[in-house]
C-alpha cells in the first residue's frame, strides 16, 4: 500500500522541488503536476508529487496519518480528527458524500 504524504514546497529546481512534511525533507519529482510555487502543498507518493492540495486538505491528511500512527502504536486514547470519519457519519451523510441516492433512516 502506498500512502500519500502532504509536503510543502521550500525550494525549486527544474523538474523537482525540495519539500518538507511530517518531520522530513525530500527532493520530490514534479513532472506530474507541472511547476509548483514555493509554499504550495503537494501530496507526495514515493518521492513523486501526484497532486497539489489545499492547506486544509494537507491538515486532514496529516490528522489521518496521526490517527493511523497512534493506532499502530497501540494508542487507546481518543484523538480528535480535524474532520468526520466515515464511520461516524449517518447513512444519509454517507449517501451525500458518495453521490448515491439518499437513504432515509427509519426507526424500528
Amino acid at each position: 500500500m502506498c500512502i500519500g504524504i502532504p509536503m510543502q514546497v521550500l525550494a525549486l529546481e527544474p523538474g523537482h522541488a525540495l519539500c518538507e512534511g511530517r518531520g522530513e525533507r525530500r527532493r520530490v519529482r514534479t513532472a506530474l503536476i507541472g511547476e509548483p510555487r514555493i509554499g504550495d502543498w503537494l501530496l507526495v507518493f514515493l518521492d513523486s508529487a501526484q497532486e497539489r492540495i489545499s492547506p486544509e486538505r494537507a491538515a486532514e491528511v496529516n490528522a489521518t496519518l496521526d490517527l493511523l500512527a497512534a493506532a499502530q502504536n497501540g494508542g487507546s486514547a481518543r484523538l480528535d480528527a480535524a474532520f468526520a470519519l466515515p464511520s461516524q457519519l449517518s447513512a444519509a451523510d454517507l449517501s451525500a458524500l458518495t453521490g448515491a441516492t439518499p437513504i432515509t433512516e427509519t426507526t424500528p
